[in-house]
């Protein structure tokens, strides 16, 4: 399964989505994160999935391919699901059985978050995988510019983010071959008691640490060898360039939070 997901990778691509400055796509997100917290009801979270939709759409992702990718994080969601069904206890009870209750407000709000959540997982990835690593740091350094009047090292936090989402496949390629290994010479995590399999789990997160930071020793190497001294001075090979379709996206947003504001009442 570890292979398979999604989160961080970059697909080069030639959708309109692909082809957006990384500047409109990152200031998209950043925004829709704070919108989505605007729905209340049952039509304002369906608008929800069926920009969400619209969007996976434009980037011409294979649904099947993007569920597939975020099973984990799935998993997650009905998780989050059934706490709030079977702890939330406010409103009328619809069920019982024994002792088991599940209440009409407990099932409302696990639906709602779990929606939030899986709209917010989806467009994020769908960021990440649109966009190149490079792009997304170029994109954040230029947005966090005005904040270099406060002395804060944009650069750096914009290359520091960049490599952290790059690392996050990178690291689930390597458990997943470790896992593999360890399987391979008899270990099972799958059966056992909870002690047995937390001690079981040991042997593949050593390894799994020490490549961390042999990958991040490796890099570093690099960088200073290639003559990496920090943002100060620095040009850029790929210039970032505005067109109509990156407004047209902060105009749908505009639009996407007025029809969310107007449902909410």
């Amino acid at each position: 399964m570890l292979e398979k997901m999604i989160i961080g990778r970059f697909i080069p691509g030639t959708s309109i989505v692909h082809r957006m400055d990384p500047r409109s796509k990152l200031l998209f997100v950043f925004l829709f994160v704070v919108a989505v917290f605007l729905a209340n009801n049952v039509v304002s979270y369906a608008i929800l999935l069926g920009f969400t939709a619209f969007a996976i759409a434009l980037a011409r992702i294979r649904p099947y391919f993007l569920i597939n990718g975020l099973k984990p994080v799935i998993f997650l969601i009905i998780f989050t699901l059934l706490l709030h069904i079977f702890f939330t206890r406010e409103g009328p009870v619809i069920f019982e059985w024994k002792f088991i209750k599940i209440y009409e407000e407990g099932l409302r709000m696990g639906i709602f978050i779990s929606i939030r959540f899986l709209v917010l997982v989806l467009i994020t990835t769908v960021l990440t995988l649109t966009t190149s690593p490079i792009s997304i740091t170029d994109g954040l350094e230029t947005l966090l510019n005005p904040f270099k009047k406060l002395k804060l090292p944009v650069h750096e936090l914009a290359l520091m983010m960049s490599i952290s989402l790059r690392f996050i496949p990178t690291l689930m390629d390597e458990t997943d071959k470790i896992l593999k290994a360890q399987l391979a010479r008899g270990s099972d995590l799958s059966t056992g008691s909870i002690k047995e399999r937390v001690q079981a789990v040991i042997p593949l997160l050593v390894p799994l640490f020490v490549s961390a930071f042999k990958r991040a020793e490796d890099l570093a190497i690099a960088m200073e060898v290639r003559g990496y001294r920090g943002g100060e001075g620095r040009t850029r090979f790929r210039q970032l360039s505005w067109h109509m379709r990156d407004t047209a996206v902060l105009i749908t947003f505009v639009l996407l939070v007025g029809v969310l504001l107007w449902v909410r009442k």
